[in-house]
């Protein structure tokens, strides 16, 4: 069973209270309360879309605009030394804080890191120059062994002891 629950826009982490043995949930990231409860596992899900739903309607009734779930401002606490590193970094790169932040968000997320970016432009780099110049001396091979001593740095210098074989299609 999914703990994590999503019907038009809205989310809900679905819960069980041992106490009165029911499932349960509320709808997340909006201002209203908005519960519901199941004594049946197979139940849990409609009971939701039908919260979502009454809740919806309940809006339309009164005049209420729904809350819509999360807006995308939210404040951060940091330690002051990561705060002024990002500063840093945004002075750096001519990008606001909150470019910086949302960047390093995106990537937290995505599960990517620097390192693999670089290391991902890096080669795609490298890769684009070493066809040129087997383009450039003719020959008829679509293939170039790439070395670790062409990097200099000592994280790749690790990983590449024996090189590589880079393929392309021309």
């Amino acid at each position: 069973m999914k703990s994590i629950l999503e019907y038009k826009g809205y989310c809900a982490k679905i819960q069980y209270s041992a106490d009165d043995g029911v499932l349960f949930g509320k709808i997340e990231g909006i201002n209203d309360l908005v519960n519901f409860e199941s004594e049946n596992a197979k139940e849990i899900e409609r009971e939701f879309q039908g919260a979502v739903d009454d809740y919806l309607e309940f809006c339309e009734e009164i005049g209420k605009q729904p809350d819509k779930t999360y807006k995308g401002t939210f404040n951060v606490r940091i330690a002051p030394e990561l705060h002024r590193e990002l500063s840093m970094i945004s002075l750096k790169t001519d990008k606001s804080l909150n470019q910086v932040v949302e960047e390093a968000i995106k990537l937290f997320v995505s599960g990517e890191s620097k390192t693999e970016i670089t290391l991902c432009e890096t080669v795609t780099t490298l890769s684009n120059a070493l066809v040129a110049q087997n383009l450039s001396e003719s020959t008829n091979t679509n293939t170039v062994r790439i070395n670790s001593n062409l990097f200099e740095h000592s994280t790749f210098n690790n990983s590449l002891t024996n090189g590589f074989t880079l393929k392309y299609q021309s």
